[in-house]
C-alpha cells in the first residue's frame, strides 16, 4: 500500500514522505490515526504543501525547542515510587510517570511518547532522561526517583 505521511513515524519517514507499507499496517494503525493519506495523483499535490509547512514549523519550532530544553534541564524532578528496604523498587518507573513528574515540578506539559529512558529505572536515586522535543532538540534532564 502506498501512502503519504501527515505526521512523522517512528522507523517509518517524517511528513511528507511517500511510503510504502504492508496493507494491514496502513489500513489498520497509519489511516485510522491520522498519520497518513493514501496515496494519489492528486494527494501527490498535498506533498508540496505539507513540506512548506513542516520546513516553515521546524524553524519556528528549534528555536522554541531550545527554550523548553533549557527550562527543562533546570528543573528538580522527583517521581515518588514504591521501593523496598534496599532501594529497589516494586515495578519499574515509566514514561507517563516521569511526564507527569515534570508537570508537577512546574515544567510544560510533555507527551510520555517523548520521553525517552535508556534502561529501565528500578532503583531508588538519581537518574538521567531524555525528552525528544523535536529531531534535533533533546532535554536530558536529572530525575531523582524517591521511596514513597
Amino acid at each position: 500500500m502506498k501512502l503519504i505521511l501527515t505526521a512523522a513515524v517512528d522507523h517509518l519517514g517524517i511528513a511528507g514522505d511517500v511510503v510504502e507499507v504492508k496493507d494491514g499496517y496502513g489500513r489498520n494503525y497509519l489511516l485510522p490515526r491520522g498519520y497518513a493519506i493514501k496515496w494519489t495523483r492528486g494527494a501527490e499535490k498535498q506533498i508540496e504543501g505539507i513540506n512548506r509547512a513542516r520546513e516553515a514549523r521546524t524553524v519556528r519550532d528549534n528555536e522554541h525547542a531550545v527554550q523548553l530544553r533549557t527550562q527543562l534541564e533546570e528543573l528538580a524532578v522527583e517521581v515518588p515510587a514504591r521501593a523496598g528496604g534496599e532501594g529497589r523498587l516494586f515495578g519499574a518507573v515509566t514514561a507517563a510517570d516521569i511526564a507527569s513528574a515534570i508537570k508537577k515540578a512546574g515544567g510544560p506539559a510533555v507527551d510520555k511518547r517523548s520521553v525517552q529512558i535508556g534502561k529501565p529505572i528500578k532503583t531508588v536515586g538519581e537518574h538521567k532522561v531524555g525528552v525528544k522535543l523535536t529531531d534535533a532538540v533533546v532535554a536530558h534532564l536529572p530525575v531523582k526517583v524517591v521511596a514513597a
